[in-house]
């Protein structure tokens, strides 16, 4: 029988289901539940934003109370987890190749190839329905670092995150404890900001000029926010988890139980604290300046890198609870957790299929229903769709069937 060079080559398929851990499956459903959740206030395009662009400040008090929630538990603090499962998964596909026998080059390609799918994706998606889409964003990413340190030892990982992080605090919390300091909270704000929302384009009546708005803002955060990430330390939890994916932190939860429960009760706790601050002057019960509280204002800055503690503590929170999970003799709801870990496997469909579920139907180009609900009323629209999500999703497992958004990628890269 003859065997291609590329079969040849890639010693080993994808993740065989014996092989999974629960954690990280875990994990990214209930990511992906927080990052519909939070990107609901880019689809409520008729709202009345406030100096951040980002969150209504309109509505009534249940509105204002998932608005607090959500700056406080999920705004920009879903995406560190995410970006920490995106390295875990990247140095576990690595670590199954070479352990089968795949040359160090033939890995290398492999994760490149899967980084331009993934950046292909995200650009279609971006152009398509979401804006603000993350995949491309990452793929870019995971095409440098890959690059730059899966091969490199825990030594460099470990002098290459502590780099990051002092750019991290360099960059943005030292300004912002220099504006506290001097009692001028505002300093570092520019209430004159455009709105964040408006690069989302849901508020466009004509899906061609929403389409060409999307298209800039996916470029922009594909090939400007994405390198810039890079230089200001934004690399730090992608190299996290490479680390943790190489001590199997997350596969092997009962022997890194002390780590666990220190990162998710120091994580959670500084990332819900540093975003107190700008939730209690969004809701008005915190007087501040505006300049403070917009893009660039300080609270936001505070708020934004704290997101990378949170994301950090939730990654924990969930490996605890699977070692937990796994530990017990008698387990109830075992159907809501195979669901979730359902849709932690195929992640990639479901995150696209929430934007399927939101654009269309919210967007003013579509049945613009964005300008008639209020934060309340979509997030548990958003709900909705994760759950319709769920049940797709766990449909296809019992089945036996994957995802028609991984199959490309699968099949391109074997991995």
């Amino acid at each position: 029988m003859t065997i291609t060079s590329r079969e040849s080559a890639l010693r080993r398929g994808a993740v065989r289901p014996g092989e999974r851990a629960l954690a990280p499956d875990l994990a990214r459903g209930a990511m992906l539940l927080g990052i519909v959740l939070s990107n609901t206030a880019f689809h409520l395009w008729a709202a009345r934003r406030g100096p951040s662009g980002w969150q209504p400040v309109d509505g009534s008090w249940l509105d204002h109370a998932v608005q607090f929630t959500m700056i406080i538990a999920l705004d920009l603090r879903v995406y560190p987890l995410f970006a920490f499962l995106f390295g875990h998964g990247m140095m576990q596909l690595r670590l199954r190749q070479t352990a089968a026998g795949t040359e160090g080059r033939d890995v290398a390609r492999l994760l490149r190839r899967r980084s331009l799918w993934l950046i292909a994706i995200g650009l279609t998606h971006a152009v398509l329905l979401m804006a603000g889409d993350i995949i491309g964003f990452y793929g870019v990413l995971s095409l440098v670092l890959g690059a730059a340190f899966l091969r490199r030892g825990e030594r460099a990982l470990a002098w290459w995150t502590g780099i990051g992080v002092a750019l991290l605090l360099l960059l943005s919390a030292g300004p912002v404890l220099s504006a506290l300091l001097r009692g001028e909270l505002g300093s570092l704000g520019d209430a004159g900001a455009d709105p964040g929302h408006l690069a989302y384009a849901s508020g466009e009546e004509s899906w061609t000029a929403s389409a060409g708005t999307r298209l800039t803002t996916g470029l922009f955060v594909t090939f400007v926010a994405a390198p810039l990430a890079l230089v200001g330390g934004g690399y730090v939890v992608f190299l996290l988890g490479f680390s943790a994916a190489r001590r199997r932190v997350l596969e092997e939860p009962g022997r890194h139980l002390p780590l666990l429960r220190r990162t998710a009760v120091v994580g959670v706790a500084v990332g819900w604290l540093g975003a107190l601050p700008a939730a209690l002057a969004h809701v008005g019960a915190l007087d501040v300046p505006p300049d403070a509280q917009s893009e660039s204002g300080a609270l936001t800055v505070l708020r934004d890198v704290t997101g990378n503690a949170a994301g950090l503590g939730y990654v924990a929170a969930v490996a605890l609870f699977a070692h937990w999970w796994t530990g017990r003799e008698r387990r109830r709801g075992v159907v809501a957790v195979a669901a979730v870990s359902a849709v932690g496997r195929r992640s990639l469909s479901c995150y696209l299929a929430h934007s399927l579920l939101f654009a269309p139907v919210l967007a003013a180009w579509g049945l613009g229903l964005g300008e008639h609900l209020g934060s309340a009323s979509t997030a548990i629209y958003a709900t909705g769709v994760w759950l319709v999500t769920v049940v797709g999703a766990f449909t296809l497992e019992r089945t036996g069937r994957r995802s028609p958004a991984e199959a490309p990628p699968r099949r391109c890269c074997a991995g």
